[in-house]
């Protein structure tokens, strides 16, 4: 029997968090996506802090386009708030999601907006 899509997803998360662990110096550059909306958030996971968010629901040039835009555009949004956090250097988790379509979107113009991963 299959397993369902969330318990599949899980199970993916946990293989990948067992090896990506952010710290100080390299956090970790965290993707959440639900049916409508992309987020992202840069954890240092020695100390349970958050140091960079960006998400699509508060970001006005997000609201009326394209999924795959409106991850472009966090994409950006993100990388600026981590240079202005002095992070450059990240890790991706790309949290049980396939590296494909809005992913593959926000990670690309991260990469172009000055994040290195």
């Amino acid at each position: 029997m299959a397993l369902k899509k969330t318990l599949r997803r899980a199970k993916i998360k946990r293989r990948i968090r067992k090896k990506v662990f952010g710290t100080t110096a390299v956090p970790r550059l965290s993707v959440f996506r639900s049916n409508k909306q992309i987020y992202a958030q840069i954890i240092d996971d020695t100390t349970g802090k958050t140091l960079a968010s960006a998400g699509s629901l508060k970001n006005d040039a997000a609201n009326g386009v394209a999924k795959k835009e409106q991850a472009t555009l966090v994409g950006k949004m993100i990388a600026e708030n981590a240079v202005k956090a002095g992070i450059q250097q990240v890790v991706f988790d790309r949290n049980g999601y396939l590296y494909h379509g809005r992913v593959k979107c926000l990670a690309d113009s991260a990469r172009e907006a000055g994040l290195k991963f």
